[in-house]
């Protein structure tokens, strides 16, 4: 499930919502529906045994988190 971050334009509330869908979210606070969706990452964790070995070269560069390596991404 998608999990998307809005700040409200009519109370200026930043939040996350799980959007499913073509549901509008609407902010928690006021129930404002004018929301600007904003760029988010994503995180993942793991043990030890899940963690990739030295050799392997397909691994997320760190910034923007992109699968493909570094440089793969369109982001600056």
């Amino acid at each position: 499930m998608p999990i998307f971050e809005y700040i409200c334009q009519e109370c200026d509330h930043r939040f996350e919502a799980i959007v499913l869908g073509q549901k509008k979210p609407a902010c928690p606070r006021c129930e404002g529906k004018k929301l600007q969706q904003q760029i988010s990452t994503f995180a993942v964790s793991g043990s030890e045994k899940s963690a990739p070995s030295d050799d392997m070269t397909a691994a997320p560069c760190g910034s923007c988190g992109d699968p493909r390596g570094p440089g793969a991404c369109s982001m600056n």
